[in-house]
């Protein structure tokens, strides 16, 4: 009994060399992770391309991994308390090596959607373990230092992944974006294991709620394959898209049936009970998939309309959250000494400001008008994501803390995975939109269109080359005009947030 009572105790802190080598370590593997969230964005028309599909399709590689990682986040505690945090997360780690290299390795577009998703899934429990391996490892006076190495890790990843992999599709070819992850992850498990193998935790045998992973893993691919694959199929005038919204309706609410009622919950969903927890995850996760969404459109647009590189692609969306880097500790410390609330009303603000501005560019824009006007949106990022967080847990119970961090961060990556799914079909709507009403009037007919042809042809081009040149025109405008309108929607879901947030309590430290 002494013996397993001393096996309970946890293991004390580390410190010296050994400390800051687990750290780096440790936070190589949250960077490795988050790094492949953005990492593919701006690879994607070259990667679609190689491969045989629409840059719209090509997006299925970034929903994918999101859905994938979102479903195993909910067991990450059971597989942690089942065969060990130290034995789980350095299998993860190697998983996830082996299957970023499978994804460079895919020959075709069904075979790196399998790799992703393979990816994804073992992805899941890397980051709530390297977080929880990373705190055991400090003192708990200087909690605060580890979470701050973790959150910088979290957002030095969206921004390095858009440079790295614009560089590395330029520069290399668009498989060295997943190839990259293979060194790393061969030299931070054997790390990890070497120095974090006597802290491995208790392990026990508990039942896992299979009916509710089924009903989950059922009912949200569903509803993500019905939001990837229905504007290709025409939304519900296929009888397939039909058959996916009923399959993803009936599994979801029973799957709430079933939450609701089981003694081990998959998804603990009576914290939702919590007004706090309620509303910060409905305004982080509609908050997010906005984000988010904004994240995967600019390359898209940069490099489909204005012909950017993904180089120089990847340099504008990494203006997204540079001063989010410089920003997350400051927010950290704010929101322990003023109302979250205000922190995330005036992160929101900035988001809503930066929007609407960039919502009036042209197909004419420098790069420094992209770059400059979004610097801002780093410091909104931090002032909405961490303050919220603090907002979420503030109601609730000690012990409850942990299951609400797991189902938060579910429906955090659900949010990736949604918001980019809409982003691309909407943006999609509306340049099939505009592009309808620009051509209507760019006729023959038309005085300025005849004369801006004769223009062309004066300069030496075909009466073809000249109609060419008009179509891609019209084509280039539809695009741009379809970007400026997801940026001003973005901007009024944003001001509608600055409000929702208000409807939580002030938060209470702990």
């Amino acid at each position: 009994m002494a013996s397993e009572s001393a096996a309970r105790q946890p293991p004390p802190p580390l410190s010296g060399a050994i400390l800051a080598i687990a750290s780096v370590a440790l936070a190589l593997a949250v960077f490795m992770n988050v790094l492949d969230v953005s990492i593919a964005n701006v690879s994607i028309p070259t990667l679609a391309g190689d491969l045989g599909v629409s840059a719209n399709q090509g997006t299925w590689v970034i929903t994918v991994f999101a859905v994938c990682n979102a479903i195993t986040v909910p067991i990450s505690g059971w597989l942690a308390r089942r065969f060990g945090q130290v034995r789980l997360f350095v299998s993860c780690i190697l998983l996830f090596t082996l299957a970023s290299w499978l994804c460079g390795f895919a020959v075709s577009f069904p075979m790196l959607l399998a790799c992703r998703a393979f990816q994804g899934a073992v992805a899941g429990p890397m980051i709530p373990m390297s977080q929880s391996l990373l705190l055991s490892c400090y003192p708990r006076e200087k909690r605060g230092t580890a979470n701050g190495i973790f959150g910088m890790t979290a957002v030095v990843g969206p921004v390095a992944g858009p440079i790295l992999g614009g560089w590395i599709t330029d520069n290399i070819s668009w498989p060295w974006i997943f190839y990259i992850n293979v060194p790393i992850g061969l030299i931070i498990a054997p790390l990890c294991w070497f120095l974090l193998k006597d802290r491995e935790t208790p392990t026990r045998r508990e039942p896992l709620d299979v009916i509710g992973l089924a009903l989950l893993i059922i009912g949200v691919g569903s509803l993500q394959i019905m939001l990837d694959q229905g504007n290709d199929k025409g939304w519900f005038q296929s009888g397939y898209i039909v058959t996916l919204a009923v399959i993803a309706v009936v599994f979801l609410i029973y799957l709430v049936i079933w939450e609701l009622t089981a003694e081990r919950p998959v998804v603990d969903l009576t914290l939702f009970r919590d007004r706090n927890f309620t509303i910060a995850t409905l305004v982080l996760c509609l908050g997010y998939m906005v984000f988010f969404g904004a994240i995967v459109l600019l390359p898209l647009w940069l490099q489909t309309g204005l012909s950017y590189t993904p180089t120089w692609a990847g340099l504008a969306t990494a203006a997204l959250g540079i001063m989010g880097v410089v920003a997350s500790p400051i927010a950290g410390r704010l929101s322990d000494k003023m109302d979250a609330r205000i922190l995330v009303t005036i992160g929101f603000a900035i988001f809503a400001a930066t929007s609407f501005y960039v919502s009036n560019s042209s197909t004419q824009i420098p790069f420094v008008d992209i770059f400059l006007p979004r610097l801002p949106w780093g410091i909104g990022t931090a002032l909405f994501f961490i303050p919220l967080l603090s907002i979420a847990f503030s109601s609730l119970p000690h012990e409850e803390v942990a299951s609400a961090s797991g189902l938060l961060n579910f429906l955090r990556q659900l949010s990736l995975g949604f918001g980019t799914s809409f982003t691309t079909t909407l943006w999609d709507h509306r340049t099939s939109f505009h592009d309808h009403r620009l051509t209507e009037h760019a006729t023959v007919f038309d005085p300025a269109t005849r004369q801006w042809l004769e223009q062309l042809q004066a300069l030496g081009m075909s009466d073809a080359q000249s109609h060419q040149m008009l179509a891609r025109t019209i084509s280039n405008q539809a695009l741009v005009m379809s970007t400026n309108d997801l940026f001003y929607l973005s901007g009024w879901v944003f001001a509608g947030l600055m409000l929702l947030i208000w409807i939580a309590r002030p938060a209470k430290s702990h």
